[in-house]
Formats: C-alpha cells, structure tokens, sequence
C-alpha cells in the first residue's frame, strides 16, 4: 500500500524536487501583479483604434499561462521537445490590427518568462523601464499626432476625369498617394492617403471637389485604416 502510494505521489508530482514552492508562487505572484500594471497602462496610455478592453483583458491571461507553461517545461527536456511540437500545429488567426497592440502583447509574453525563469528582479527593473519610456514618449502628444488621412472621392459624372480632382486638391496639400481608383460604369471611386496643408481646414479639400461635381462624395478616414 505504501509503495503504491508513493508511485502515485511520484506520478502527480514528478519533478516537485526541482521545483521550489515558494519562490515559484511569489514569482508567479510578481508575474499577475505586473501584467495588470501592464494591462491598466495599455488601457490608459494606448492609442489603439480597437476594443481597449477586448485586449487589455486577455493581458494577465497571457502573462499567466505562459508563466505555466514555462514552469512545467523548463525542468523537462522531453517536455520542452513536445511544446515545440505542440506549438508547430498551432495557429493562431486573430487578427493584429495595430503595431502597438503586438508590442504589447509581446511585453506580456516576455513577463511570463521573466518570472517564470526565476528573474524576479531583473524582469520587474527592466518591465518598468519599458513602461516609464512609453509613459514619456507617448505623454508628448505632437509625436504621435498625425494629419495624414484617408480621403475617399465616389463620384458618378462621366466626364470628370480623375486628373481633373488631382489638379483641383494638389495645390492645397502636402503630400497625395494613390492607394485605388476604381473606375465602373454605374460611378468611380479613388482613395488617397493626403496629408492636408495645416494652414487651411480639412474641408477646403471637400469645397474644392463640390465645385466640380455637386454630388461628389467626399470621405475622410483616419490615417492608419487599411485599404
């Protein structure tokens, strides 16, 4: 009966001899506490377009479960062989919408590795330098604000050329991209990226393209929508 307990013991807990306890629950405890800093920095200090909450949520999940996997593998050769299989099969197909979104995420990732290694202090010195620089540099709003958008032109005068809206708006723009002009029988349609000339209002652009076709449609989206 005793052996048969102790190879149960020994089934559930192979390797708790290399795994000390209390350290380990402390470093996982380090680890939760700073990924919700790092969540509740990302809510506040993010520009992101998308759902802050929706990302921001999924934060101290991520931190958490790669401290787990971390833990179990790191004491096991085999293990960490069937990991790298197991992550060859995985795909993951949620789309990242936005740069900052996967900086983000990758600072949660490298947090449940830092302490899940075991480097308590060097992971929270360097977490928090990462988060003051972001604090500094995005507490400067000039450099992140941008004046470039997208500008959408439908129109369905024949006789307007593309050339003739060009001619019409360059003289009161920075900089003009040509990102699709689709033409068709039933109207046409282009989309520009433009950065306006800051001296005059955005809506010089949109009287300026009334004057050659009353039922022009002018749009203008935000710089870093994808067409």
């Amino acid at each position: 009966m005793n052996d048969f307990t102790n190879n149960l013991n020994d089934l559930l807990t192979p390797n708790m001899n290399q795994v000390d306890l209390v350290p380990t629950l402390f470093s996982f405890l380090m680890c939760v506490i700073m990924s919700f800093i790092l969540r509740d920095f990302y809510i506040k200090r993010s520009f992101s377009l998308s759902g802050k909450l929706h990302i921001g949520s999924v934060i101290p999940v991520l931190s958490a479960v790669v401290f787990l996997v971390i833990i179990v593998v790191k004491s096991s050769l085999a293990l960490s062989l069937g990991l790298v299989g197991a992550l060859s099969i995985v795909r993951f197909r949620t789309p990242i919408k936005e740069p900052e979104e996967l900086i983000y995420l990758f600072l949660a990732i490298a947090i449940g590795l830092g302490y899940a290694a075991g480097q308590v202090l060097i992971t929270t010195i360097i977490t928090s330098l990462i988060l003051f620089f972001i604090y500094i540099w995005l507490s400067n709003r000039k450099i992140i604000n941008t004046n470039e958008y997208n500008l959408v032109i439908k129109w369905t005068k024949q006789e307007l050329m593309f050339e003739d809206i060009l001619t019409k708006i360059k003289p009161i723009i920075q900089n003009l991209k040509l990102i699709r002009l689709d033409k068709s029988p039933s109207g046409n349609t282009a989309v520009m990226l433009i950065i306006p000339n800051e001296s005059l209002p955005i809506e010089t652009i949109a009287n300026r393209l009334h004057k050659l076709d009353k039922n022009i449609n002018v749009t203008f989206f935000e710089g870093k929508t994808n067409w």
